[in-house]
């Protein structure tokens, strides 16, 4: 069997609980409390939970926005837990994250162009200058934008194609795992599907491993191979998605299933 992309074990990510009046540690939150799980190559691995869970800390974690306390994350064969920033900076192009909210993560100053190409300046190895514009029209073409509007900032597009600029941001420094933090929740249902279907053609096309994150199991049932559910920042369950909507074994993942509401047909004779 092939190696898995990304290995975690035993995560541990920590936040101290200070005292406004003594101005002093006085205890601390385990939002990932021992944390394990392999996502294999070119599959999606949902991640599910209440808000609170730990699993916006857990993907935090593993991009390196937040430190961890414990445990490793082995990714590619590179164990990124204790890397500075120097030995960090290689690394970081191969693993990029779609953010929840898609007016906020843009930044309103720059033009689409100057968002996508701003990685080539940090990664100037990725790409010669000379190719960046038919790179930013490659680009937006793969995510079902026109290339004319390479020009254009970001108030001038709705949210959902806002979310797709964030998902050529993040191709554009070809990586190998993204990681989409609520990344459809923001979105109506319709655009949520175009948005779904848009990761499903490039996880196809490009070979890409997704860890995605959602609080809406219908998202995750259509578009995960494997499911993880968190409480209080720990893993209470891991199954393939089949198995674990057909026979849930953990009582936190049979609560969050019997929550999902249930659409029934209307008829003539049903209650006002």
């Amino acid at each position: 069997m092939a190696e898995p992309l990304l290995r975690v074990r035993d995560l541990v990510t920590t936040y101290p609980i200070r005292s406004a009046l003594l101005r002093r540690t006085i205890g601390e939150v385990r939002a990932v409390d021992g944390v394990s799980f392999d996502i294999p190559r070119g599959q999606t691995v949902g991640l599910v939970g209440e808000s609170g869970s730990g699993k916006s800390t857990l993907a935090r974690t593993v991009v390196g926005l937040e430190r961890a306390d414990a445990g490793t994350i082995e990714f590619d064969g590179h164990d990124l837990v204790g890397l500075s920033p120097k030995q960090m900076r290689p690394l970081r192009r191969d693993i990029q994250m779609v953010f929840q909210d898609p007016y906020t993560a843009l930044n309103p100053r720059l033009t689409v162009r100057e968002i996508l190409s701003e990685a080539w300046r940090i990664h100037p190895d990725l790409l010669p200058a000379k190719d960046w514009e038919e790179e930013v029209r490659h680009l937006l073409d793969i995510v079902g934008l026109d290339p004319l509007y390479a020009d254009r900032y970001p108030h001038q597009f709705s949210g959902g194609q806002r979310q797709r600029i964030g998902i050529a941001r993040a191709l554009a420094v070809r990586p190998k795992l993204i990681v989409c933090d609520e990344a459809v929740s923001a979105l109506d249902v319709s655009v949520q599907a175009q948005v779904l279907n848009l990761l499903d053609d490039l996880q196809a096309e490009l070979g890409l491993t997704y860890l995605f994150i959602a609080h809406d199991l219908s998202v995750v049932r259509h578009i995960s191979d494997e499911v993880i559910v968190m409480n209080h920042g720990e893993v209470v369950e891991h199954a393939s998605t089949e198995q674990l909507f057909a026979h849930p074994q953990h009582d936190y993942t049979k609560t969050l299933l019997a929550a999902v509401p249930v659409v029934r047909p209307w008829s003539s004779g049903s209650a006002a």
